[in-house]
């Protein structure tokens, strides 16, 4: 009997991997496939798996994914990147999603082969997310647009049907308010700094200067001035002036010297005084001339200089979509649905008692003790008391309803799996439909671990010989399931991820809130409110194992501490059979998960009360009956 034969795939596997080596220029680089997202990772590169079958539409997908990812390798600096990096979120992914379009734009222009390989991947992704079908630019991400532009104008290819839609939904808004700083694209492909410096106008063109932060090139060139200041105080010039002077009259008058070397007391003297004046001028130097020490590095927490992290490089933060393929995440989110069905009509009803408070109070109140308009019947009393008494009238009025933010912000731990996860999606789900009706955007976020007790990080401390308390020793995961500014139609399916098998693994609570924290800050609505979902204290095993037992929630505490502190966001947290009233000072602790939709809701509801009495008496209940 013959031998079964190899897997067909694999001879294309190993040639793709080469060529993909050495397009990216990198004989370093290890290849490899799998069924998780595509990425690199230092020196590894992840690429979409290939079946036996070998389809066109895997094979298309395989080679434009490792040609980009090889262009970005090649053309691509981190440093110069970072450097000239915006601080905002949507800052950022302008940014990116810019360079990314000029190393691929790179690619077309050097090797041409590759362009139409990436046009399939770039077409693949765009179907995926269904950008062929948005008629409307509101539902188009802004970045994506952009960086479709780029590589446009710098290629002159026309781009796949869903790409093109999203672009030609962008383009009037962006060639209107950035044209003449894209005339300039094709003079800095070559150059990523002149590239960043152009990605940098073209944002603040389109409006968003305020997320870039300081400019990189003006810091360089105060520290340069300083540098020269510096240099000229060291060389003061009357003092050399003086020592020409001096030297003059030595060279002038010789027997004076000679007479003064003679004396020997008079030549201690001088040597005393001299050493004195050198002293003197190095007690007045001023600061700015002493030797320049590199700063120390930032800390990885800025509730605690002292929290370590062992290694950082594999953590991630990942949109909901790219955990999952569309088909998938429907299906998993027709499960969700099917398992809530009981449940979700409660949930509507708790849903529009909460609007209906929100939108009472965003339009109408009432002005008292008027002298016209509509009678109080509730101070007629006085009258009738005394009759001298004058009326009082009120009117109706509109009140100042701040823009405001809200961030849910999911425990994804393997504790939650079940029944616990499904309510805290649905919830999730159904609170930012009703407030997104209100005009209060919302963000739904998720944190988890990417492997169970430790995951690469974990193996690297192995490998480089075990060091004693090396801090966090897992690889993080956080998902964002739903932006503030993405409509609630549009992520709908991304929260059936949550019942995806083998994605709940372990929590790291206080590298999670501080996370969110953040984000919240780069916001520009004028009031952000934080709420935190959970089923206990902050777990790691490899973690715990290497370091103090109170190691996790002890940053946990420090980072409630600094976010309480700062006051710029409001924080809320809901246990679910869990006392979390020990770390946060506003919490509720439900002991079934069936009572979350309500906790959730009161909670909100009480925040954007008016009366501060009945929201204070809300805010000190510390467990939900």
């Amino acid at each position: 009997m013959n031998k079964p034969t190899d897997n067909p795939a694999d001879p294309f596997k190993k040639a793709l991997a080469e060529a993909t080596k050495v397009l990216a220029h990198d004989p370093d680089l290890t290849v490899s496939y799998s069924v998780d997202p595509a990425g690199i990772s230092g020196d590894a590169m992840r690429l979409p798996q290939i079946s036996r079958r070998l389809t066109r539409d895997e094979v298309l997908l395989a080679r434009g994914t490792a040609d980009a990812m090889a262009m970005h390798r090649r053309y691509h600096d981190a440093g110069t990147h970072t450097r000239y990096a915006p601080q905002g979120d949507l800052a950022r992914e302008l940014y990116e999603a810019m360079e990314t379009a000029r190393c691929e734009a790179m690619g077309a222009r050097d090797m041409p082969g590759t362009a139409g390989n990436i046009d399939a991947k770039i077409g693949n992704d765009a179907m995926r997310r269904g950008y062929d079908q948005i008629k409307d630019s509101a539902e188009a991400p802004l970045p994506t647009a952009a960086g479709y532009l780029v590589r446009h104008l710098a290629t002159g290819r026309t781009l796949p049907e869903g790409a093109q839609n999203v672009m030609e939904l962008w383009r009037g808004f962006i060639e209107n308010q950035a044209g003449n700083t894209l005339e300039t694209l094709q003079n800095v492909l070559n150059d990523q700094a002149a590239f960043a410096r152009f990605a940098r106008a073209v944002i603040s063109d389109l409006g968003y200067g305020d997320q870039l932060g300081d400019d990189p090139d003006e810091l360089d060139d105060d520290a340069e001035d300083q540098a020269e200041e510096g240099s000229d105080d060291e060389q003061d010039p009357d003092s050399t002036g003086q020592d020409e002077e001096q030297e003059d009259d030595a060279e002038a008058s010789p027997e004076s010297s000679q007479d003064e070397t003679q004396d020997p007391s008079q030549a201690q003297v001088s040597m005393d005084e001299m050493a004195d004046q050198e002293m003197s001028d190095e007690a007045e130097m001023p600061e700015g001339e002493a030797p320049l020490e590199p700063p120390p590095p930032a800390p990885i927490s800025e509730a605690d200089p002292d929290y370590k992290v062992f290694d950082s490089t594999h953590d991630e933060e990942i949109l909901a979509e790219d955990l999952a393929e569309p088909v998938e995440l429907e299906r998993l989110r027709a499960y969700l649905d099917q398992q809530l069905e009981p449940l979700k009509g409660a949930v509507s009803r708790l849903a529009n008692k909460l609007q209906r408070r929100l939108q009472a109070q965003q339009n109408r109140s009432w002005e008292f003790d008027l002298e016209e308009g509509i009678l109080d019947a509730g101070r007629l009393a006085r009258v009738v008391a005394n009759p001298t008494t004058p009326l009082s009238f009120k009117v109706e009025k509109d009140t100042e309803f701040r823009d405001t933010v809200v961030t849910l912000l999911l425990d994804n731990s393997g504790s939650m799996r079940g029944r616990p996860i499904s309510i805290a999606a649905i919830c999730a789900d159904v609170l930012a439909r009703t407030l997104e009706r209100c005009s209060v955007k919302v963000e739904i976020l998720g944190f988890t671990t990417r492997a169970w007790k430790g995951g690469q990080a974990r193996e690297k401390w192995l490998n480089e010989g075990r060091e004693q308390q090396p801090g966090r020793l897992n690889d993080l995961r956080h998902i964002i399931y739903k932006g503030a500014d993405a409509p609630w139609r549009r992520t709908r399916s991304n929260l059936g991820l949550m019942m995806k098998e083998g994605l709940l693994k372990e929590n790291i609570d206080g590298e999670a809130l501080e996370w969110a924290h953040r984000r919240m800050l780069h916001r520009s609505e004028a009031r952000k409110i934080l709420m935190v979902i959970s089923d206990g204290a902050p777990v790691d095993d490899s973690t715990l194992s290497v370091n103090p037992a109170n190691y996790l929630e002890k940053h946990l505490r420090d980072v409630i501490a600094m976010v309480e502190r700062r006051r710029q966001v409001e924080l809320l947290a809901i246990g679910i059979g869990h006392d979390v009233t020990r770390y946060y000072e506003r919490a509720v602790t439900i002991t079934d998960v069936e009572q979350l939709a309500g906790a959730m809701t009161e909670q909100l509801a009480s925040l954007f009360d008016s009366d501060p009495r009945a929201r204070a008496r809300f805010m000190g209940i510390r467990r939900a009956s």
